[in-house]
């Protein structure tokens, strides 16, 4: 359970989100390859434009302000566990090698 799941409560849901944005693993994924890729500020403002598109999908989809933040936060969230996986996953090839 992501940190902004754990709010869920304090929100009042219009429904079912049909694709939850944090599930959406090939967009996760995309995100963290190309977050690896940039540093600095082309980084922070790939970053801000795609969960900004995101955020303005699910609203299109008619989703609740409130739901739609949560939801953001679940992906920021996902794609973060995504970079942690992809770091840990590399220096443990990497110690393979040297080891």
């Amino acid at each position: 359970m992501t940190a902004a799941s754990v709010n869920i409560g304090l929100t009042s849901r219009t429904g079912p989100v049909p694709f939850p944005m944090a599930r959406r693993t090939g967009i996760v994924r995309r995100c963290a390859a190309e977050l690896e890729a940039l540093h600095g500020e082309a980084a922070q403002r790939y970053w801000r434009t795609e969960c900004r598109k995101l955020a303005d999908e699910l609203l299109a989809l008619g989703c609740a302000e409130a739901e739609m933040r949560l939801q953001v936060l679940d992906f920021q969230d996902e794609v973060q566990a995504e970079l942690r996986r992809r770091h840990l996953a590399d220096a443990t090839r990497d110690e393979a090698v040297r080891g």
